[in-house]
Formats: structure tokens, C-alpha cells, sequence
């Protein structure tokens, strides 16, 4: 909510994400507040406690590369383009009036140039002769 456009942004919600998330519901008691309360205040989590968790999880999965929570907007635009995904759809999801903004999340992985084939290995008779 209230994004620097003063856009709600959404996105998806994996059934393994809802299966997980039900889970937890269930554990905690059914709260009918506060999904994931901060344990010293009870109030809602901030953007530093996130960053905190983060770090913390980059450092025990021993990662070189800094980390923040803004990555994985772009983890999740570049794993849409290898699935596919329609770059209009993949900027309806981040919330981008402009696709030049979008072009700046979706980065070409390893894995996708791998599957690229070179035209010189095509077989005859496919292609132009």
C-alpha cells in the first residue's frame, strides 16, 4: 500500500505460500489482527525489521553479494520472463505505468541463455537455405 506512486501493488499467492501461511494462522491461534506482529510491540513490522531478517538470512545462506529486500521484486520479474510470462503482464504485476521501468527488473539469467540454441546447429531444411 501507499507506494511512492501512492499505487496498492499486488501480486500472487502461490497455494504452496497459502498452505504454508494457513499453517502458521493455525498455530498462532487464528489472530483475527495482525498477521505477523513485531514480539516486542505487537504493532505491525517495519521495513527495518525486514531488512534485519534479511541480512540475517543472507549471512547464514554465506551469500558474497548484498542482499535487500527489493531484490526480490527482481527475482521475481526475471523467474516470470524465463516461465513466459508476457513482459505487459510482468508490468501490470509490479505496478509500471512505463515499460522502460519494467525493462530494469527483467535481467537474462544463466539458465536462459543455456537454452539457447545457436541457428548453426538447426537442422537442414528448417530455416532459410
Amino acid at each position: 500500500r501507499d507506494t511512492k506512486n501512492r499505487m496498492d501493488r499486488y501480486t500472487i499467492l502461490s497455494r504452496r505460500c497459502l498452505d504454508i501461511l494457513t499453517q502458521y494462522w493455525f498455530e498462532k491461534g487464528r489472530p483475527r489482527g495482525i498477521l505477523f506482529p513485531n514480539k516486542f510491540t505487537g504493532n505491525y513490522l517495519t521495513v527495518n525489521t525486514l531488512e534485519q531478517v534479511m541480512r540475517r538470512a543472507v549471512a547464514d545462506a554465506e551469500l558474497s553479494k548484498a542482499v535487500t529486500p527489493h531484490c526480490l521484486r527482481h527475482s521475481f520479474a526475471t523467474h516470470l520472463m524465463e516461465q513466459g510470462v508476457e513482459r505487459q503482464n510482468i508490468q501490470a504485476l509490479l505496478g509500471h505505468r512505463d515499460p522502460k521501468s519494467t525493462e530494469v527488473y527483467l535481467h537474462v539469467s544463466n539458465k536462459s541463455l543455456m537454452g539457447i540454441q545457436s541457428p548453426f546447429d538447426r537442422k537442414e531444411g528448417t530455416g532459410h537455405e
